[in-house]
């Protein structure tokens, strides 16, 4: 079974502390050839395991902590006269 990671996003508990989550996809090819539909699985970059409760929300699964989502921030836009400074 190989897997890849295809994603990393921050979540929050209850009390504040933000934990850095990856997401793996995981897939075993049949013997076949004909492949199997990858399966996603979480894991904090610490190796936990996080189990998904539904959209935006996790859970650790050794501890039973539960995870919100952060929104992804994209960072602010530099204007013309910012871009010419940094060069």
């Amino acid at each position: 079974m190989a897997a890849v990671l295809v994603g990393q996003f921050h979540a929050r508990d209850a009390e504040g502390r933000v934990y850095s989550v990856h997401e793996y996809q995981e897939s075993t090819p049949s013997p076949d050839g004909n492949g199997k539909e990858p399966v996603t699985t979480f894991k904090l970059a610490i190796g936990d395991r996080v189990s998904q409760l539904e959209d935006g929300k996790f859970m650790l699964v050794q501890s039973q902590i539960e995870l919100t989502r952060e929104p992804e921030t994209l960072p602010p836009a530099q204007t013309p006269a910012e871009t010419l400074i940094a060069s």
